[in-house]
């Protein structure tokens, strides 16, 4: 089993000042790079404070200023959002800047609040085939005189420019959930994101099946598969329980954006009250404590060994939380010295 990191800014009140949030996201960053970790993961998103995205290629080329040995992935670009052959290119100068050290996460996106003000009229069904048309011409493009005409995009004969230092180009990982994009991924050689979110060991186990049934079917080297999943390692009983109610708070917030019916205003969703935050039984703290990766580090230790018998090639621990910058340093520490030995 292999490990990474997957982290964002997070701005969870208007006092916190952006500057202090990159630099303890930046600390995160290192403590990963140093402890062994085998890349960072950071993502796309537009217009929300709850999650600071909004080009992972500049947070990259500066991370690879403050890191020596980890793998710099996209977990995710939003692929609607870029021109194949912007993304190409941006891709490969990203992984010239950081010394051949990129990894590149493709998604179509998740959020209808992007869709909205990003692509006005974009519907999932739509964002997934722009990112099936753009994905498999970034090959194409890094070789070079590839000339397209797609049910999106149509250009003339063009080379990336610059090309990328890795031979081929970074490795394209995907983020998969159904049956059909497993199967896309696996049948075009890319590697495969999963995150079940909330919803614990059934899915996890569910999306592993997935992955397998598209091998099961294409004849060429199996890709490797990643689980995205969040995780807390807590110092007792006790800090385990504090953290669960913490993950709580976030995914109630998570499917408020996702549902996409509240105010937003100066990019922070409109507050959830008390009553809303108790009486959503699915988000209930002690569903989190069952079903997210938390709890003491033998018990994160016993949790992750499951995952790895499953046949899960590298764990990525999700840290974005509402969780505080001091909690989570101590929680990725214990992870790092307590939690990750078990499996070397």
């Amino acid at each position: 089993m292999k490990f990474s990191l997957f982290a964002h800014m997070e701005r969870l009140a208007p006092e916190q000042e952006h500057t202090q949030l990159y630099e303890d996201f930046l600390s995160l960053c290192r403590m990963a790079d140093e402890g062994g970790m085998r890349a960072i993961w950071t993502g796309e998103h537009h217009g929300m404070e709850f999650t600071i995205a909004p080009n992972p290629f500049i947070t990259i080329a500066d991370i690879a200023n403050h890191t020596k040995h980890v793998k710099l992935g996209t977990g995710t670009v939003i692929a609607p959002f870029w021109h194949p052959i912007r993304l190409a290119g941006e891709a490969a100068m990203t992984d010239l800047v950081t010394g051949g050290r990129l990894e590149l996460g493709i998604a179509r996106g998740a959020y209808m609040y992007e869709y909205e003000r990003m692509m006005p009229g974009l519907d999932a069904w739509e964002a997934g085939q722009r990112m099936r048309e753009t994905t498999v011409l970034l090959r194409e493009l890094w070789a070079g005189d590839c000339a397209h005409k797609g049910e999106f995009y149509e250009f003339p004969s063009t080379s990336s420019a610059p090309k990328p230092v890795q031979e081929g180009g970074p490795p394209i990982w995907i983020a998969a959930r159904d049956p059909s994009s497993h199967e896309y991924a696996v049948h075009n050689g890319f590697n495969v994101q999963v995150t079940p979110l909330w919803q614990g060991y059934e899915e996890i186990e569910s999306l592993m099946g997935k992955f397998n049934a598209a091998c099961d079917t294409y004849s060429g080297p199996r890709p490797e598969i990643m689980l995205l999943h969040h995780t807390y390692v807590g110092s007792d009983a006790n800090d385990v329980d504090v953290a669960s109610k913490e993950l709580s708070r976030f995914y109630n917030y998570f499917g408020a954006w996702f549902q996409n019916k509240r105010t937003v205003t100066q990019g922070h969703i409109d507050p959830l009250s008390d009553e809303e935050l108790a009486g959503n039984k699915m988000m209930a703290p002690e569903n989190m404590k069952r079903d997210l990766t938390i709890g003491t580090a033998s018990e994160v230790i016993d949790q992750i060994k499951r995952y790895e018998d499953l046949g899960y090639d590298e764990y990525s621990y999700w840290i974005d939380s509402g969780i505080s910058i001091e909690r989570k340093r101590e929680s990725l520490d214990r992870f790092i010295n307590d939690v990750m030995p078990a499996f070397t």
